[in-house]
């Protein structure tokens, strides 16, 4: 069940749900306010939750809507892209041959088919950035599982609008965003590590917050990293 909060100036989407304790998310890009509440919880428990949270719900609203944006792409020669937080200039090679993607020096070699349009080039690369984070984060998992004592059962690497990182608690698995493979590897190892604790821990409370900081302690570094960085320049759904 759906219900809308206006609070001043904020609106706030609140969904019930069978789950024991309430949570409160802020959305890229421009700041949507979400509150996921237990079915038994009432409206004016939940706004009065919701306004304590008023100041923290700006700071999260101001830093999304500060946050850089990546420049609209068109996939054509000597454009920027990025790995690994590293800055590579893009070389387009049309061929009658089967797509591929190759980092070669300072360049992103992208081979295409001949007449290959900006969306087929994008799912080309979106494919390779892919295969990267599957591939960085294997030696991850196997890291953290014994220092967690958990096991991932699954691990699903897909484009995310709205979060780097997501866990099925119930399920063991998690999920993240293919754009990882463009920022630094840290901020990959941090989104993995935040997972995995959910797996303990499926709140963000006190004890999440203290298993974060005991397993990493330089995990906020990490985050403040990550969010500072440019995001897709689309326009993000929900």
């Amino acid at each position: 069940m759906h219900t809308q909060l206006e609070l001043g100036d904020i609106s706030v989407e609140v969904v019930r749900k069978d789950i024991k304790n309430v949570h409160l998310s802020v959305y890229p890009p421009a700041g949507r306010v979400r509150i996921a509440a237990p079915l038994h919880m009432t409206v004016d428990t939940i706004r009065l939750f919701a306004i304590s949270k008023l100041g923290w719900i700006k700071q999260q609203q101001s830093k999304l809507r500060a946050q850089e944006r990546e420049a609209p792409r068109e996939y054509l020669d000597r454009e920027s892209h990025y790995v690994w937080g590293k800055r590579y200039l893009l070389t387009v090679v049309e061929a009658d041959a089967a797509p591929s993607v190759e980092l070669k020096h300072r360049r992103l070699v992208l081979r295409v088919r001949p007449g290959t349009g900006p969306e087929a080039r994008q799912a080309v690369l979106d494919g390779w950035y892919r295969e990267r984070v599957k591939e960085a984060v294997q030696p991850l998992i196997a890291k953290w599982e014994p220092l967690l004592g958990v096991t991932v059962n699954r691990v699903f690497v897909q484009r995310m609008r709205t979060k780097w990182g997501s866990c099925s608690h119930a399920a063991r698995n998690i999920r993240l965003n293919t754009d990882l493979a463009k920022k630094p590897r840290e901020c990959l190892e941090y989104i993995v590590v935040h997972e995995m604790v959910h797996l303990l821990e499926p709140t963000h409370n006190a004890r999440f917050v203290a298993l974060m900081d005991r397993l990493m302690p330089k995990w906020q570094f990490e985050r403040e990293q990550l969010n500072r960085l440019p995001v897709r320049h689309e326009a993000w759904g929900y």
